[in-house]
């Protein structure tokens, strides 16, 4: 099973919570597949909580979701059920909440704020969310471990959603939109350099070799 990655958030701030409540859970019948549900459907609930005008609720909601969603995967290492399936759905949740999230932000700026193009900024922190994502799912699992350090980290989901709170709880939604389509698009565009120059000096080490 492929290594766990933790971003600073996630270590620094989710675990000191999550882990703790995922032990107390693995006494019980609770499976893992049944918290990522529960993280999504709390995500679900901070998008409600956007479009009804309630940003703080909704950024506190937006933190807890990411910190339940680190229970499922240490509830299934403890009870030693973790399945292809499992990382397979929460994956696909986690899109979808992140869209959820992200949209719901767009809604509360358009309807809360009075700045220029909140449609276009809430459209490309989507779609640098969805492509942060992307890339290192479609990257070749034998470099997977290269978007797990530095800069090609600083976008990484618990960052986002930590930002988004932030932005949230203070009223700043058009800021942190921006801020989030900056970093996302930004960190998806280094990545594919720094890719693309790894592997062309790896196939000329390669070459000096044969």
């Amino acid at each position: 099973m492929e290594a766990v990655y933790d971003g600073y958030i996630s270590k620094y701030v989710n675990r000191k919570v999550s882990e703790p409540v995922a032990r107390l859970l693995s006494k019980t019948k609770i499976t893992p597949n049944q918290i990522t549900w529960v993280a999504f459907g709390i995500a679900l609930l901070s998008f409600i909580s956007f479009i009804f005008g309630q940003n703080i609720i909704a950024g506190l909601l937006v933190q807890l979701s990411s910190i339940v969603d680190g229970i499922d995967g240490s509830l299934a290492r403890m009870k030693g059920i973790a399945s292809t399936f499992g990382g397979f759905l929460d994956s696909i949740l986690d899109r979808y909440a992140d869209i959820l999230i992200v949209l719901g932000l767009t809604f509360w700026s358009y309807f809360n704020e009075t700045y220029p193009g909140i449609w276009l900024v809430g459209f490309l922190a989507i779609a640098g969310t969805i492509c942060i994502s992307y890339t290192r799912a479609r990257i070749d699992s034998r470099y997977r471990h290269l978007f797990d350090k530095g800069l090609k980290s600083l976008a990484s989901r618990d960052i986002r959603l930590f930002l988004i709170m932030l932005g949230a709880v203070t009223g700043q939604a058009y800021f942190c939109l921006i801020l989030i389509a900056a970093l996302t698009n930004l960190v998806v565009l280094y990545r594919l350099i720094y890719l693309h120059r790894y592997l062309v000096a790896g196939s000329s080490q390669s070459e000096s070799a044969s």
